[in-house]
């Protein structure tokens, strides 16, 4: 069961938000390891689709990029190369990712990273009313409007679910 008494502490991520006055809504949950979106959309009441996963994945050269993808959706690399260009993509080891993002792998959140990286979210993604998507650690999403992924973040639309 979500914890609603839970206090989370401020995160990169929550003081990005602040900062540009963002408002979010706040949801602790029990961190269930390899439990993924399924488990915190479960444990939050929330649909899965509306459950927003932050992928940190690079390109052909090594570089590293963000995805922003549906809980219950898979990215296509090929897709994703070809909408940004590249000649391909594929996911970040895990320690990469840690590098890159400043985020353990389970608490990757879009907001607040370490290094300036391109963003992509899937398009239908920005079609949802809200969105929960990690917040900066493990066991803790934040609810926001979607347009601020596009907005405030800059995340490009691409078009590689599958």
């Amino acid at each position: 069961m979500a914890r609603k008494d839970k206090h989370v502490s401020e995160t990169p991520a929550t003081a990005w938000l602040r900062e540009r006055g963002i408002p979010f809504t706040e949801h602790p949950y029990d961190y269930v390891d390899h439990g993924g979106t399924a488990e915190s959309a479960r444990q939050l009441g929330v649909d899965e689709h509306a459950v927003v996963k932050t992928l940190v994945m690079q390109n052909e050269k090594g570089e590293p990029l963000i995805v922003l993808m549906h809980g219950d959706r898979q990215v296509s690399t090929k897709n994703l190369a070809r909408a940004i260009g590249a000649k391909s993509a594929e996911p970040c080891t895990p320690e990469a990712a840690q590098r890159a993002s400043g985020y353990q792998v389970g608490g990757t959140s879009p907001f607040g990273l370490r290094k300036a990286m391109p963003v992509y979210v899937e398009a239908t993604v920005l079609a949802l009313p809200r969105i929960h998507i990690n917040g900066g650690r493990r066991g803790y999403l934040v609810g926001l409007a979607p347009a601020v992924l596009r907005d405030a973040l800059g995340a490009k639309p691409v078009n590689c679910a599958i």
